[in-house]
Formats: structure tokens, C-alpha cells, sequence
């Protein structure tokens, strides 16, 4: 007797709907299956035709039994359908029970009719006929709200998709299906459910599954489903990351034999290793890309590509494969041994640590090892400044203006750099600790010597005009703010107490350049714009250097003093001025400022505002110092800028002194000294790291105090930094002066490109780029080859060497097809600021700031730029020909891109030079 299908409720179901829907009204159903139930019948309800029915099944093997169990059951329900399943031939049944059968004879099932029913279709891929291991389990595997509709047709893909996302949790059943990818896959691979099922599949039904997805999504799901049919689908991952070290060339017989017995019977073929691996590496790239993002998931996708590269690192471990692997550029592992080869190359030399830095960049982790990059950074910018010239300190204005421009950057890589590597590697540990040793041993002779220069410039300094020509912390007001506030301009004077210079660059970095653009006072003749710092009065504190600052003149008080000073100020200028203090400028419930700031921001007033978020933190912060400040941690200062921005207000970030942080040893108290009047200034005689000032710049102690030099000396209990003593870092006043809008540069100031901000030496060698450590750029972009390292003074300076008659930039403005287009465009600047231009972009690598592009223009001919953005339109109507995109606007505008290849097409012919 051949072997009767085996049916279920569903496979009845369906029967009965199709066989119904003929218009039968028998209610006996003969069908040559074996019913699989738990008893000798079944009865339930079901909706055919339409409408509820009575369903009664029962599996007979013999004539009697079928008769008798319709005999019996017919009378039951008198609406009820019999479905009586059976092997029993048809020609083997009485007339009397045929009679009252559908159609009149047993019903054979079709599977594959079912399946068409089940999915709503008309029409079935012929295909489906032949995958008798799909019908069934398409039949076996129905969701309990049935099969999505398909449409007129079902197809083998959208049967086969359906069936895996129901058997297998993968996606959607609905779905097309192109939304089935390898990083669907290996994500899938990995979770605890989809892998248990798929083992638990019979054989055929597996293989159909994974020929299916082999064709769907690629070669390398044949290995990925061997690996979860072994129940090792949460090493799929880790094995293909070393399938791909592996891979690289250099790789040794013996390793590849040590993969392959990792990846056991899973691995048919070394042929295979190629597409899953290059699948599994493209997926990390892509997981890698969101962990290095800002996005809400950043943290938990970091996480997720860390666990499984861990785990590779764990698999290659426990096959000996760690010495062969070295120090790949995917694995944790390989990151860990670039580090520690950093720490080798700064032992040997700065030109080794910048090969290493760069070997350090290129690993694919280092983004979301991101604090031991950037701390790896500041080392080699400080293994620079020392392989730089010994500065000097030649006067007290020299070293403060140097101080902002240079050494206060290298406080900042220090301060970095101490916190150490958060990997602790003993040995990077080390090499950093050394490092940071010879930093301080240099930054101590610089304080050393500013001391004495200080102590010598401020017997004689006076005010207004101080020797040297320094800008002092009571000229401020007149020297800076006052300009901002000519032609009825109405600036913003934020003094963020205590912020040094080393805070100050960080906060700079972090300004919006599409918002903000930073200007200073046009330099002599011959010298480069470059950022203001003041002398701050002595002793350095807020009751004498903030006094001083607010009222214009030297003073010492309090808030009060301050408001009145600053009130008198502007009133001698015919101003009405305000200024808020902590407390003052906080809005109440529901308001981020208070109303009376934004009152007074609406109105003409000069408006001040004294932000205490550093000196707070200095004075009650826990013992160390914190190495970041972004502008999220001042409190109100993004709701401030935002409100300068909205009002249309210049914007003045100045501190009243600086600081150090604490330095001292742990358990080591204050230095007990006669006459301490505070943490870092006290009277009496000078000892060891102290220097006696004297004059009329001293406002305490009778005009004579002593202070140290050294930052390691406080007179007080251990606090998180100090003020007050004669440290460089202590004295240089930070001064940042910034416009919404081009239309509001004063007379005599020219705007600061952000390429000129940062010192020779923090730029990459191979890049020159300037950028700050948070948003630092990957160090892949060689400089030009014309340009020599960049020295600060002159990045844009008149440049007789490099433009040459034969220059790129001029050969292209002295072009016919330059010559032509210039005839459309109105206003367009002189051929000799677009040549400089061309020139300075092609240079940098093909990017520069806008600022950076007008001040190229401004050196060459002398005529400033006011509006970057205006002056880099025209460019492009000059310069874009036909709509190719010769200069560009990216990075949200931020950039200025020169794609040199279409220039050289446009204007010289393809290969043309």
C-alpha cells in the first residue's frame, strides 16, 4: 500500500476551502492522507465558504471503519462536515457512502494547490513543483495568522523568504527579498534562537534553506550556516576577522593550518575562506563606521564591534595564532601592538614615533579607541615640540603672545597625555612617562625664565602703555571690546573666570565656523595674524585680574565694583552696558536663560556676562584635574553663543588669569611659607621656584608679594589647580574675539583662518592639518609636495618661491577659458588672488577653510576678504565650468575642496600641465 501523506488541521483547512467553494453541499470528505492527532478524531471549527462550520476528522484504515464512522457522526451536528482520512481505495467503498462524499470519490492531497490557497495566489512558480522539500515545510510551518498574501503569482523567492523569516526569525515574511544582506546574516548568526532552530531543521529542508540564501545573498553563506549548523554561529564573526588576517599576505603555512582547524568541518574548502571573509571585514567596516559616528546606537554598536573582534583575538589565542597575526590592522590585539610599538619609537626618535603615530591611525579600531589615539597623539606632538628649537623667553609679551600661540597647546597635550593610556600597557606607560618628564623639564625652564622677565617688566611696567607693548587685562575693554561695539555693534563679553590658555584652545576648536568667525587686529607689515593674550594684573586673581578686566583700569573688589567699573566704562564711551553674574543670567523653570538677559541682548547695550564653570571647578573639583573642556561644559555657554548668534552680537571669550593644575606629588602638603596670603602668592623673601614682583602692576602686599614659577608649589590644602603665582600659565590671558556676520569685522581686523591657529608642530608632518584632538581628521592626505613645513608666522605669507611664473594657480587664471568665463561673472576678485587661491588649496592637499582661502587671496593682493562664503561662490562661477565641481563647499560647508584633476581638464586639457 503506497504511504499516505501525512495532514493536519491546516492541510483539512485548506482542503475543505478549496473543495467547498464548488458550490458541494455534501459533507462527507474522503481524503488519501493519514491525519496526525492526538485521539482517533478531531473536531473543531472553520470558517469555509465564508461562514463557521462544524469540523469532525477521523483516520480509518478499513471499509467498515469509514462507513461506520460516517453512520455515526453524520448526525452529530447537522450543519457538521465528516472528514474521513484513509488509505482505503475508492473503488473499495459502497455506492451508499459515495454517495455522499465531495465529488464522490477519495480526494487526493496536492500540496502544492494547498500552498497556492494558503498564500492567497492564482498561479504557482513551476519551480515549486519540483521543491517538494519547501511545500512541506511551507505546509508544516504556516504562522498561526497564516501566510502574507502574494499576489496573483507565488513565487519561489517569496515562498522561500516567507518560510525563513517563520522557521527562522530573519526579517520580515512580507518582505522582498533583497532586505536579506550579509550583515542580516552574521547579526543573525549571532543571537541565541535563529542558529538553535536552524540545526534543529531536517537535513533537506536546511540545505534547501541554505542553497536558497547562497543565491540570495552570496558565497559566503555556505560556510556561515556549516558554522551554525555546528552551533557556532557566535564564532562566525570572530573566525572570518581571522580569516582575514589570516589571508594577509606574509601569512605562514602553519597559520593558515591553525585557521583552518578552528573553522573544523564548517571550512569544506580553503577557496571558501575568500568570500566569507571579505563579507565578514566588509560588515565590520560598516559596524565600525556607525561605532565611530554621533549617533544615538554610537555606543552600543562600539561595543558590539568590541565583543566580537575580542572574542577573534581569544579564538586566535587559544590556536597560537597570535604571534602570526602581529599587528593586524583589524584585531584589538594588532591595535594593542601598534601602541606598544609607539612606545618603542618614542625612545628612538620623533621620526619614528610619527611612522608609528601613522601606523597607530591606520588601524581600523583606532577611531573607537579613540582616548588611546588621541592620548598616542599628544605624545608625538609633544616628541615634536621637543625635538623643535629651545624657545625663549626674549619678553614678557613675547611669551605670553607664544603662550597662546605654542606653549599653552603643549600644556594642553600634557595634560592629556598625564591621565595615561587607558589600556595601561606598562610599557606604553613608561615611554609616556618619560615623555612627560623632558615636557616638564622644558615647560619649568620656560616658567623659570618668563619669572625673571616678570619680575624685571613689572617694576617698570605702567599703565596704559606697558614695556613691549603687551595688551594688559585693563586694556581689554578699549583694545578689543571697544571695536567690537563701533558703529553701533553691540558685542558680548563672556569672561570665563580662571580659563587658561590651554582651556581656551580646546573651547576655539569646538566653535562652529560656519557660525562664528574669529578675527583679530591686522598685524604690522611682514607678519601673520595671529590670537591676542594679555597680562594679567599680579597677583593672578579674580578680585584684582577680574576687577581690573570689567572696570578698564587697574582695581581690585568684588561684583559690585565690577558692575560699577564696567557700567563706567561704557557710559565714558556713550554706551549703556549690563553685566549678569553667576546666578544672574540662569533662567528660572522652563527657561535656559533668564528674561532679563535676553532683554537686555534685544536691546543696544554691551552686555557682559561672568561664567565661573573653571574656576569652580578648580577650587572644589575632586584632587587631579580634568584633561577635556568642550562647550557643553561651561554652564550656558552654548545658550549664550546661540543668543549672540540670534541677536546678531560680536562675541568677546576672554578669561581674567589663567591657572595651573595641581601637580604636587600625592601626600605631599603645602609648602609652609611666611606669609601666605593664598595658594599660589604669599610676602617675604624668595625661595626656591618663587620670584619677588614688584611695582605698579601689583595690587596686594604693598605692591611687593612673592610668587612661584613652579607649578608645584601651593601654600594651601590640596585642591584640583590654582591661581595667583607667576607661572606662564597663570599670567597670559586668553582673548578670542568672534562675528556672526562679515559685515561686523571692525576697521583695522581681518579674519583668522583656522589654519593659522594651532602651532607648527601640533600639525600632522604628513598633513599639516591643525586640527583639534576631538575633531581630528585621519592622517591619510600627503601634503603637497611645493609647500615646506609650515612655520605659524606664515602660512599664507607672499610666496615668491612657491607661486612662481609657472605655478598651477597662475598658469590656470592665464588660460583662454579663464579669460572667457571671467567675462560673465560680476565682481570677480583679481586673477592674482584666484591663482593664490588655486595655489594655496592645491598645497594643503585640496582643502582649506574659507577663511583660509580669502586670507589666501588678501596676502596676494592686499584687499580683504570680508565674506569668505561670498568670495568662494564667485570663485566657483569663475572656476565650475560647464557645472563640473572644480571647488566644492563640504562638509556642511566648512570646506573648500579643489578637485585639481577636473581643474587641470577644464583649463588645460586632460594630462596637460
Amino acid at each position: 500500500m503506497p504511504i499516505r501523506p501525512v495532514v493536519g488541521r491546516r492541510i483539512i483547512e485548506a482542503l475543505l476551502e478549496a473543495e467547498l467553494a464548488r458550490g458541494s453541499d455534501r459533507r462527507l470528505i474522503l481524503v488519501n492522507a493519514r491525519y496526525e492527532s492526538s485521539g482517533t478524531e478531531d473536531e473543531f471549527t472553520a470558517k469555509i465558504g465564508g461562514r463557521q462550520r462544524r469540523v469532525q476528522v477521523t483516520d480509518q484504515d478499513s471499509v467498515l471503519g469509514i462507513t461506520d464512522a460516517w453512520e455515526r457522526l453524520a448526525d452529530r451536528y447537522e450543519d457538521g462536515l465528516v472528514v474521513v482520512t484513509s488509505g482505503v481505495p475508492t473503488d473499495q467503498l459502497g455506492w451508499d457512502v459515495k454517495a455522499h462524499a465531495v465529488r464522490r470519490h477519495t480526494l487526493t492531497v496536492d500540496r502544492a494547490e494547498i500552498v497556492k490557497q494558503l498564500f492567497g495566489a492564482t498561479d504557482l512558480d513551476t519551480r515549486l513543483y519540483e521543491a517538494g522539500w519547501l511545500l512541506d515545510a511551507l505546509l508544516e510551518a504556516e504562522p498561526h495568522d497564516g501566510w502574507p498574501r502574494a499576489g496573483a503569482v507565488l513565487t519561489l523567492d517569496t515562498a522561500t523568504r516567507a518560510l525563513v523569516a517563520a522557521r527562522l526569525g530573519l526579517g520580515d515574511p512580507a518582505a522582498d527579498s533583497s532586505d536579506l544582506d550579509t550583515d542580516t546574516l552574521l547579526a543573525w548568526s549571532g543571537t541565541t534562537a535563529g542558529p538553535i532552530l536552524f540545526s534543529e531543521l531536517a537535513v533537506a529542508e536546511r540545505a534547501g534553506i541554505a542553497a536558497w540564501l547562497t543565491r540570495s545573498v552570496g558565497p559566503a553563506v555556505p560556510t556561515l550556516l556549516s558554522l551554525v549548523a555546528d552551533g557556532r554561529g557566535r564564532d562566525a564573526i570572530p573566525l572570518g576577522a581571522l580569516a582575514s588576517a589570516v589571508r594577509a599576505p606574509g601569512a605562514s603555512d602553519a597559520a593558515t593550518f591553525a585557521l583552518g582547524s578552528l573553522f573544523g568541518s564548517a571550512l569544506k574548502s580553503f577557496d571558501d575562506l575568500a568570500p566569507f571573509s571579505n563579507a565578514v571585514t566588509g560588515v565590520l567596516a560598516r559596524w565600525i563606521t556607525e561605532a565611530e559616528g554621533t549617533g544615538p546606537h554610537r555606543t552600543d554598536a562600539r561595543e558590539r564591534v568590541l565583543a566580537v573582534l575580542d572574542q577573534a583575538d581569544a579564538l586566535a589565542h587559544q590556536a597560537g595564532l597570535g604571534g602570526a597575526l602581529g599587528e593586524d590592522r583589524l584585531l584589538p590585539s594588532g591595535f594593542k601592538a601598534r601602541l606598544r610599538g609607539l612606545a618603542v619609537a618614542l625612545e628612538r626618535s620623533p621620526g619614528e614615533a610619527e611612522t608609528a603615530l601613522e601606523r597607530l591611525e591606520e588601524h581600523q579600531l583606532s577611531g573607537l579607541y579613540e582616548e588611546s589615539t588621541t592620548t598616542a597623539r599628544m605624545a608625538v606632538r609633544m616628541a615634536r615640540w621637543l625635538a623643535a628649537p629651545v624657545p625663549m623667553v626674549e619678553s614678557v609679551p613675547q611669551a605670553v603672545r607664544e603662550q597662546f600661540a605654542s606653549w599653552g597647546w603643549a600644556d594642553r597635550a600634557l595634560a592629556v597625555l598625564a591621565e595615561g593610556d587607558p589600556e595601561r600597557d606598562p610599557v606604553l606607560g613608561q615611554a609616556y612617562h618619560r615623555l612627560i618628564g623632558a615636557v616638564r623639564a622644558r615647560r619649568a625652564k620656560i616658567d623659570e625664565h618668563f619669572g625673571a622677565r616678570l619680575a624685571a617688566w613689572t617694576e617698570f611696567a605702567q599703565h596704559p602703555e606697558a614695556p613691549g607693548g603687551a595688551l594688559l587685562i585693563e586694556d581689554v575693554l578699549s583694545r578689543v571690546a571697544a571695536p567690537l561695539a563701533l558703529e553701533d555693534s553691540r558685542p558680548l563679553i563672556l569672561v570665563l573666570d580662571g580659563m587658561s590658555t590651554s582651556v581656551a584652545v580646546q573651547l576655539g576648536a569646538e566653535l562652529d565656523r560656519r557660525v562664528w568667525t574669529e578675527i583679530v587686529p591686522k598685524p604690522e607689515e611682514g607678519r601673520s595674524p595671529a590670537r591676542q593674550a594679555a597680562v594679567a594684573m599680579l597677583p593672578t586673581i579674580t578680585s584684582i585680574s577680574r576687577a581690573s578686566l570689567l572696570s578698564g583700569a587697574p582695581t581690585r573688589g568684588g561684583q559690585s565694583a565690577e558692575d560699577a567699573g564696567f557700567a563706567a566704562f561704557w557710559k565714558r564711551r556713550h554706551r549703556t552696558a549690563v553685566l549678569f553674574h553667576k546666578g544672574e543670567f540662569e533662567g528660572e523653570a522652563g527657561h535656559r536663560l533668564a528674561p532679563l538677559l535676553l532683554e537686555s541682548l534685544a536691546s543696544d547695550a554691551v552686555v557682559g556676562v561672568v561664567l565661573n564653570t573653571i574656576d569652580d571647578a578648580l577650587d572644589h573639583g575632586q584632587q587631579g584635574a580634568r584633561t577635556n573642556w568642550h562647550l557643553k561644559d561651561i554652564s550656558k555657554l552654548p545658550d549664550l553663543l546661540n543668543a549672540a548668534r540670534d541677536y546678531g552680537r560680536p562675541v568677546l571669550l576672554v578669561s581674567d588669569h589663567g591657572h595651573v593644575i595641581d601637580r604636587t606629588p600625592a601626600g605631599q602638603g603645602p609648602v609652609a611659607a611666611p606669609g601666605a596670603q593664598s595658594a599660589r602668592w604669599r610676602t617675604g623673601s624668595a625661595e626656591d621656584g618663587e620670584v619677588v614682583l614688584s611695582g605698579p602692576r601689583v595690587l596686594e602686599g604693598g605692591g611687593t608679594i612673592t610668587a612661584p614659577w613652579r607649578e608645584d608649589i601651593r601654600y594651601t590644602p590640596r585642591k584640583a589647580g590654582y591661581h595667583g603665582g607667576a607661572a606662564l600659565a597663570e599670567v597670559a590671558v586668553p582673548v578670542i574675539a568672534l562675528v556672526p556676520s562679515a559685515q561686523l569685522i571692525p576697521s583695522g581686523w581681518t579674519i583668522l583662518p583656522g589654519e593659522r591657529i594651532a602651532p607648527d608642530w601640533w600639525r600632522s608632518a604628513s598633513t599639516g592639518a591643525a586640527a583639534e584632538p576631538e575633531a581630528e581628521q585621519p592622517t591619510t592626505k600627503k601634503r603637497g609636495k611645493n609647500l615646506p613645513a609650515q612655520d605659524g608666522e606664515a602660512l599664507f605669507a607672499r610666496r615668491e618661491v612657491v607661486t612662481g611664473p609657472d605655478t598651477i594657480g597662475e598658469k590656470a587664471v592665464a588660460t583662454a577659458q579663464f579669460k572667457a568665463q571671467r567675462e560673465f561673472v560680476r565682481h570677480a576678485p583679481a586673477d592674482k588672488a584666484v591663482a593664490a587661491v588655486i595655489d594655496a588649496l592645491a598645497d594643503a592637499g585640496g582643502k582649506l577653510s574659507p577663511g583660509a582661502v580669502a586670507a589666501a587671496a588678501q596676502t596676494a593682493t592686499g584687499k580683504s576678504q570680508r565674506n569668505p562664503e561670498r568670495f568662494v561662490t564667485v570663485l566657483q562661477r569663475l572656476l565650475n565650468i560647464d557645472g563640473y565641481a572644480v571647488v566644492s563647499l563640504v562638509e556642511a560647508g566648512r570646506t573648500v575642496e579643489l578637485n585639481k584633476t577636473l581643474l587641470e581638464q577644464q583649463f588645460f586639457g586632460t594630462g596637460q600641465r
